[in-house]
């Protein structure tokens, strides 16, 4: 996971610096240079769900800083659940761990949340 204090370190004229990678099996999700960032709030659902939720209910929180990511195909290694109210969430395609990110269905956009990944060439 990427601290929100490291965020600008991360970006090299508005792109990836780095490799993304999945924070728990290490799996490259997205090569360097592929994203654009962008800032824009969203709620996503929390990667754990609370204990105490209703089974209708997802627990979320509100997420600011993304890689967008205009063509799906720029992936590396991502997967997409079912369709939740005009959007798939983005999950690693190895371990299955996420949301990571969202799929826009409107507008084919992907946006990866730098909260969510770790930045890591190697």
């Amino acid at each position: 996971m990427t601290d929100e204090s490291n965020f600008a370190e991360q970006i090299l004229n508005d792109k990836n610096k780095t490799n993304v990678r999945c924070q728990f099996c290490n799996s490259l999700m997205l090569k360097a240079k592929e994203g654009t960032y962008a800032e824009q709030e969203i709620d996503v659902p929390l990667m754990v769900q609370k204990k105490d939720s209703k089974a209708d209910a997802l627990n979320t929180e509100a997420l600011h800083h993304f890689w967008l990511v205009e063509d799906m195909m720029s992936f590396e290694n991502i997967g997409f659940s079912h369709t939740v109210d005009g959007r798939k969430f983005l999950v690693c395609a190895d371990c299955e761990r996420g949301p990571v990110g969202y799929h826009e269905l409107a507008s084919k956009r992907c946006y990866l949340a730098l909260k969510r990944v770790v930045h890591a060439d190697a």
